[in-house]
């Protein structure tokens, strides 16, 4: 049997920054949707979505059908930031036509078109219920190893700027991390350009008062541009139990189990970003805690279990701990149960 962490980089595809997009139904590829909030501005308003088909409708989406992980995409799809409000009827009743369908995103499709939808239409839905959502504003950090480290990047009037380094703080820093569902502001640092160009200037007076980041913007011309890095660096490990009887179980399973006596080996595993790093191997159960550490050996960590026994049973968790851009930084794996199966065998002398 493979050790389980080369099964999964194996199996885990091309190793970038972004998640694998859902590939289209085939009833998805015979039309194509157009998005838009219908509002007080491009990533604020009354969702509305419209096919390329004979009719042309606009279509409100009922609030029933639509959940958090659709509104990522939305918000996405049209260059905005993370999804900050949704609400039914928050952009007045509407007597519009509704879309019949229920979309079913995973939160990681670039587009509402890569979503698959629920195959029954909709008849009815009530007043008021129409979708009302609004994004943060189209911001995003560039040329570092992840998307919570960069330059930043500002979207206004159709123009992506940098943003030059003057007035900002951690404070300050920490509202763009927060729109772009990145943890906290670590570090604010300088990237210095050989030419001036056209950048915004951001007064942190101004972000800070709670005013919308597009009210703050000034254009400017700079060579001096904003690099900043956000707590949520590090992409989730993933964690595997490996066990000759029973196969390989991951962590969005139900769980793993391992028979008594027998070897298992627990697998922390991340996709690569950064070299070196280390894992720590979590355990807790009803009566005790453990953690044990291994350096990160081109990104995976095997801790052995050479014999099964009633102790291992419980919840165990892979945190990744990284040093870089001067600060440490940590990212936890889901929780996997282990069960140990087979009776305890006592053999007493006569």
């Amino acid at each position: 049997m493979k050790p389980p962490c080369l099964l999964l980089q194996e199996s885990s595809g091309p190793t970038t920054n972004q998640p694998e997009r859902t590939p289209p139904s085939a009833s998805q590829l015979s039309y194509s949707l157009t998005v838009r909030l219908n509002g007080t501005s491009l990533c604020s308003g009354r969702l509305e979505v419209k096919s390329n088909q004979s009719n042309q409708w606009w279509s409100s989406v009922c609030e029933d059908d639509f959940d958090q992980q659709d509104a990522k995409v939305v918000c996405r799809e049209l260059g905005c930031g993370a999804p900050s409000v949704l609400q039914g009827a928050l952009f007045g009743e509407v007597e519009a036509p509704m879309w019949t369908k229920e979309f079913q995103c995973g939160g990681h499709e670039s587009a509402l078109l890569d979503c698959r939808s629920s195959g029954s239409d909709r008849n009815t839905c009530s007043p008021g219920k129409a979708v009302g959502l609004t994004c943060s504003e189209p911001v995003r950090l560039v040329g570092g190893d992840s998307r919570c480290a960069g330059i930043l990047e500002v979207k206004h009037q159709g123009d992506w700027r940098p943003v030059d380094d003057s007035y900002w703080n951690l404070k300050t820093a920490a509202v763009v991390c927060r729109d772009l569902d990145c943890g906290s502001a670590v570090s604010i640092g300088q990237r210095v350009e050989s030419l001036e160009r056209s950048v915004w200037r951001i007064y942190s007076h101004c972000l800070l008062s709670g005013s919308a980041l597009r009210e703050c913007l000034t254009s400017y011309s700079s060579s001096y541009i904003l690099d900043l890095t956000c707590s949520d660096l590090l992409l989730q490990p993933i964690i595997i139990v490996s066990s000759p009887m029973y196969g390989v179980s991951e962590a969005q399973q139900q769980g793993a189990q391992v028979l008594r006596r027998s070897t298992f080996t627990i697998c922390c595993s991340i996709q690569p970003q950064y070299p070196g790093g280390s894992f720590q191997l979590n355990f807790t159960s009803s009566k005790s805690a453990h953690n044990y550490t291994q350096p990160a050996v081109n990104h995976p960590a095997h801790f052995l279990f050479p014999a099964a026994e009633s102790a291992h049973q419980g919840s165990y968790s892979c945190v990744y701990h990284l040093y870089v851009f001067n600060h440490n930084f940590s990212s936890e794996s889901r929780l996997i149960s282990l069960t140990v199966l087979g009776k305890l065998t006592v053999y007493m002398q006569v």
